[in-house]
């Protein structure tokens, strides 16, 4: 049903939703929370980390997160998980910060690096010592060494080595993220700066060791739908290629799952389009160097905290998610607008968007879906709203830049530039723009690589769901 990633961090974070998610439906899930550990552990079982006991506690954290609660301030682990489910149940919106980190999930990893290897032959030529300018490398017993204190992390002496002999050991979460907002605390545990953090997720989908947690807002979605409110499903163009039978049935499964409307995103992606021609146009006409792309709220929001020099050059038009849940409330203003997507970031944007109550990942779906025993392929299909193959392709790098660029049509000549997966070197990139000359007029910037098929919150390899979403926009009108 689901086009799932092989991960055991992936499956750990999929059962615990699929646990939660059945008790709540079977109405005993403050009575049986508290044994979820111990069933997705018994002592039967192998431990995937030292003992099952820790095994156990990090489930336990897990289901914390998956409640919605941030771990840094949860620190009685007496409290049973009850407690926290008749919180959580009662709980009417959710708050910020989107990420929280499981101190003991953390492998504590040693510090970023240069380091040399086996393969190191002790060359007569030695260009990683000649290489080096801040004179880091000696040779010890015929062998290379790195002093780490003098070392500054350039790489120059991995590039010149003939025999590839020295390797860079990495801290993942740190290397993935494109703030620098993770870090390593005082205990060597990984630390966001929520001053820094962007939300993007990219941390939480790199750790190896599952530390870095997503506060869940399905409890409170589950909630809306039991208590009969109508609930609409705005349903990211990327959907296409996480589950089996494509999004006519994927629209049905959600319908299965209790949501009262389903409306495809790619409907609001049509209205930024033309939203953003026009200012496109209205900016280059009076003078701008250049307009950067807005639909990417970790983007964004890395500018209003990074380069607050490059505000002014962002495209002031909402986003697709945005224009979507006016649809959603103009059709019944009562409902309550669900986001189903692969961004993370969007659980922020939402804090901050009157129209949208809650977010919820292409993962957590899955495991609803799991949960509930729906197999989308074998779902009726359902039509689909009048979303233009453009608009549907915004879930790829390049999407967005095209849809604009058809839409502004004669009246400016378009040049698009492409960040594809935001960095600090991309970063600086766009502040060099600034200051400087820029080679394009329209610069598309997407966090992530590949762009949203490549989010923290995806089922299935972003490739895999380029295919699946360039095909599905062939479908759209013309």
């Amino acid at each position: 049903m689901a086009v799932k990633l092989t991960n055991n961090v992936r499956t750990l974070r999929l059962t615990v939703l699929e646990h939660i998610a059945a008790a709540f439906w079977e109405g005993r899930l403050e009575e049986s929370v508290d044994a979820i550990p111990y069933r997705m552990r018994p002592r039967s079982k192998a431990a995937t980390r030292c003992c099952v006991y820790k095994d156990r506690a990090v489930i336990r954290e897990r289901i914390l997160g998956a409640l919605g609660f941030r771990l840094e301030e949860e620190r009685d682990e007496s409290i049973p998980l009850k407690e926290y489910a008749q919180r959580a149940l009662a709980r009417q919106a959710p708050t910020w910060p989107i990420l929280t980190v499981c101190d003991i999930a953390c492998h504590g990893c040693l510090k970023a690096r240069y380091f040399v290897s086996d393969a190191c032959q002790a060359c007569v030529a030695r260009p990683c010592q000649t290489a080096c300018r801040f004179n880091a490398i000696s040779f010890v017993r015929d062998r290379s060494y790195i002093d780490a204190d003098n070392c500054r992390n350039c790489g120059l002496c991995q590039e010149v080595c003939p025999y590839q002999a020295i390797v860079h050991l990495n801290v993942p979460c740190e290397a993935a993220c494109p703030v620098q907002a993770i870090h390593k605390g005082e205990e060597g545990r990984a630390v966001i700066d929520f001053d820094k953090c962007t939300s993007c997720g990219r941390c939480m989908r790199a750790c190896p060791f599952g530390a870095v947690i997503e506060r869940g807002e399905v409890l409170e979605v589950l909630r809306a739908i039991q208590d009969g409110k109508h609930v609409t499903a705005l349903m990211a163009p990327a959907i296409v290629g996480q589950y089996d039978g494509g999004p006519g049935r994927i629209a049905a499964a959600l319908k299965k799952l209790g949501f009262s409307d389903v409306i495809e995103v790619a409907e609001g992606a049509d209205m930024t389009s033309r939203h953003e021609a026009d200012e496109f146009v209205e900016r280059m006409e009076r003078g701008d160097k250049f307009m950067t792309t807005s639909c990417c709220p970790a983007y964004v929001e890395a500018v209003r905290r990074h380069a607050p020099e490059l505000l002014p050059f962002v495209s002031a038009t909402p986003t697709p998610m945005h224009y979507t849940a006016a649809i959603a409330r103009e059709r019944r203003p009562d409902t309550v607008t669900v986001f189903i997507g692969p961004c993370v970031a969007k659980r922020q944007e939402g804090l901050k968007d009157d129209l949208v109550d809650f977010v919820l990942t292409f993962e957590e779906v899955g495991a609803l879906f799991d949960a509930r025993n729906i197999n989308t392929a074998e779902c009726e299909e359902l039509p689909l709203g009048s979303a233009s193959g453009e608009g549907r392709g915004y879930a790829v790098s390049g999407g967005v830049a095209a849809a604009v660029k058809k839409l502004v049509g004669d009246r400016y000549e378009v040049k698009p530039l492409y960040i594809n997966g935001l960095s600090l070197k991309g970063i600086r990139q766009l502040r060099q723009y600034v200051s400087g000359d820029c080679p394009g007029n329209l610069v598309e910037v997407m966090t992530c690589e590949g762009g949203c098929v490549g989010g923290a919150g995806v089922m299935a390899p972003s490739k895999k769901a380029a295919r699946a979403v360039e095909n599905f926009s062939k479908t759209g009108k013309v």
